[in-house]
C-alpha cells in the first residue's frame, strides 16, 4: 500500500446549544488572575525546589500522562535549528529524537519522521523549528516553535523558550516551574547543557500540543501563576473555536468511558450528561458547562478515582417487570468493500474502500502489505474518531490526506476491519496501539483479531477484503 499526501478538507460546524449553556466564557470563571510576567518561562524556581541532575523522571512521567490523556498519532518533523554561533546546533536533532523516544515508550503518542518526497509516506502534521543562542558564554538559550505542514502557520501556544544560567563558576542551571536542572562544569558540560535544554523544551512542546498537564511532571501545580495563566490560555483558545473545546471533552470523556457519541465538536445530549457527571465527580456544580474552572479541575484530577465515581451505576433503580421482554440486538456485523465491489487492481491503481457497520459502532482497519507488514490506517491522524455510523459508513481514504494504491509488484494484499461496541483503542496492549501507518509487531492479522476479541469482551465483528492484482 502506497501512502502519499493529499489536500485536507475542512468544514465549518454550527454550534447548537439547545438552550443549555455548555460553554463557559471568561466571565463565568471568576476574575482573571494577574497576568504572568513576560519572562515567566525563565522565572526562577522557588528556593526550596530541589536541583536534579537530569530529566529522566519528567520524561518518564510525560509518557504516563500521554497514556492517561489518550494522546496518539501526532507526527512531527524536525526542521531547521538556527544557530548564529555555528557551534551549538550539531546533535540537536538526535537529542530531540532521544527525548521524544524516552517520553513515548508506552504511549507511542508522538513520532518524529522525515518530511519530503523521499519519505514515501503521508507527510507529518507538524514541523519543529528553532533557534539556539549564547550570551557571551554566560547563558545558552533554545527557542522552539511548532508549525503545521499544511500551510506552515504557527500552532498557537505551542512554543518553548528555555535558558541556562550560570549561578556559580563552572556550573549551569536550567530553571522551570518547580524543577531546577543543574549541569556541572567539565569537559562534557556544553553537551549536557544542550541536552537539558532540548529535553525541557521537548516536554513543553509535546505537553502543549497534546494538551496534557506537563507541569505536574516538573513538580508544579495550578497554584503557580505561570501554570494558571497557561490553563486560562488553553481554555480561552478553545472557547474561541467552540467546536474545539467540545471535541476535546468528547474525546476525553470517551476515554473515561462516560461518553460514546461522535467526536465531532457538536453538542448532543450524551456529552451534556457526561460533562455534568464529571463535573459533579470533581466536586463542581452538576451542569453541562465547559468552564475554565472545569478545565482546571480536569487537568488536576486523579482520573482513575474520579471516572469510577462519575460512571452511572449498573442499574439506576429497582428493576421493573415488562409485559414484553426486550429483544436482544442482532449480532454486530461490518462490511468492507472496494468501489464497485472490485477485487482486482492494476499495479499502481488507486484503491477506494467503503466500510459500513450494521449499526453505529467503532471501526478499526488494518492493511497487510506486499511485504506482510501490518499497519493501522483507520482511525488515523486525519480522522481520529473511530466511531462510524451505520447509515453513512466511512470512505477510506476519502478526503483524508493519504492514498491507497495497489503495490507495483502486483503482490496480493489484505484489508481487515474490526467493529466493536465501544472504543477499545486505548485498551490495546503496548505495540498494537502504535502510531498510524507504522508497522505493528505482529506477524498475522489473526493475532490482531485475537487481541481485539480479548479487549472487546467478544462483542466483535470482522470483515476481510483480499486485494488481488489484475
Amino acid at each position: 500500500m502506497k501512502r502519499t499526501a493529499s489536500r485536507r478538507l475542512g468544514a465549518a460546524i454550527a454550534l447548537a446549544l439547545g438552550g443549555v449553556a455548555l460553554l463557559g466564557g471568561c466571565a463565568t470563571s471568576g476574575p482573571a488572575p494577574a497576568a504572568a510576567p513576560a519572562a515567566a518561562d525563565a522565572a526562577p524556581a522557588p528556593a526550596a525546589a530541589p536541583a536534579v541532575a537530569g530529566l529522566a523522571e519528567p520524561l518518564r512521567c510525560m509518557d504516563h500522562l500521554l497514556v492517561d490523556y489518550g494522546a496518539r498519532d501526532l507526527t512531527v518533523s524536525v526542521g531547521e535549528i538556527a544557530d548564529p554561533t555555528r557551534k551549538l546546533a550539531a546533535g540537536v536533532n538526535g537529542m530531540l529524537a532521544s527525548a521524544v523516544s524516552d517520553m513515548t515508550r508506552r504511549s507511542r503518542a508522538v513520532r518524529l519522521m522525515a518530511y519530503g518526497p523521499e519519505a514515501g509516506q503521508a507527510k507529518p502534521q507538524y514541523v519543529l523549528r528553532g533557534t539556539l543562542g549564547a550570551a557571551e558564554g554566560a547563558a545558552t538559550g533554545l527557542e522552539l516553535t511548532l508549525l503545521t505542514t499544511q500551510d506552515f502557520a504557527v500552532v498557537p501556544g505551542v512554543t518553548a523558550r528555555n535558558q541556562l544560567v550560570r549561578p556559580h563558576k563552572g556550573e549551569a542551571e536550567l530553571r522551570k516551574l518547580g524543577t531546577r536542572v543543574r549541569v556541572a562544569g567539565g569537559g562534557d558540560a556544553a553537551s549536557q547543557s544542550l541536552r537539558a535544554l532540548v529535553e525541557m523544551s521537548a516536554i513543553e512542546i509535546v505537553g502543549r500540543l497534546a494538551r496534557v498537564p506537563y507541569w505536574t511532571c516538573l513538580g508544579a501545580t495550578d497554584d503557580d501563576p505561570a501554570v494558571a495563566a497557561e490553563v486560562r490560555d488553553w481554555h480561552d483558545a478553545m472557547v474561541a473555536r467552540p467546536a474545539e473545546i467540545i471535541e476535546y471533552f468528547q474525546s476525553q470523556l470517551r476515554l473515561r468511558k462516560l461518553y460514546d457519541g461522535p467526536i465531532d465538536g457538536v453538542v448532543n445530549p450524551q456529552i451534556k450528561e457526561a460533562v455534568a457527571r464529571y463535573r459533579e465527580a470533581l466536586g463542581l456544580s452538576r451542569e453541562p458547562k465547559l468552564s475554565q474552572e472545569f478545565l482546571k479541575a480536569y487537568l488536576a484530577a486523579d482520573h482513575r478515582r474520579v471516572e469510577a465515581k462519575a460512571r452511572p451505576a449498573a442499574t439506576e433503580g429497582p428493576a421493573v417487570a415488562s409485559a414484553v421482554a426486550p429483544q436482544p440486538p442482532a449480532p454486530l456485523a461490518v462490511r468492507v468493500a472496494a468501489a464497485n465491489d472490485a477485487r482486482r487492481f492494476a499495479r499502481g491503481e488507486v484503491v477506494e474502500l467503503t466500510v459500513k457497520p450494521s449499526r453505529d459502532a467503532h471501526v478499526y482497519c488494518f492493511w497487510q502489505d506486499e511485504n506482510r507488514k501490518i499497519t493501522r490506517f483507520f482511525p488515523n491522524r486525519f480522522h481520529r474518531d473511530s466511531r462510524v455510523g451505520a447509515a453513512q459508513g466511512v470512505r477510506l481514504p476519502g478526503a483524508m490526506r493519504f492514498e491507497i494504491r495497489m503495490n507495483p509488484r502486483g503482490v496480493p494484499e489484505t484489508v481487515s476491519c474490526f467493529a466493536t461496541e465501544r472504543d477499545v483503542l486505548a485498551d490495546l496492549p503496548d505495540g498494537l496501539g502504535a502510531a498510524d501507518f507504522d508497522p505493528l509487531p505482529v506477524a498475522t492479522l489473526e493475532q490482531v483479531r485475537q487481541v481485539f476479541a480479548a479487549v472487546s469482551a467478544g462483542a466483535l465483528a470482522q470483515d476481510v477484503l483480499r486485494v488481488q492484482p489484475k
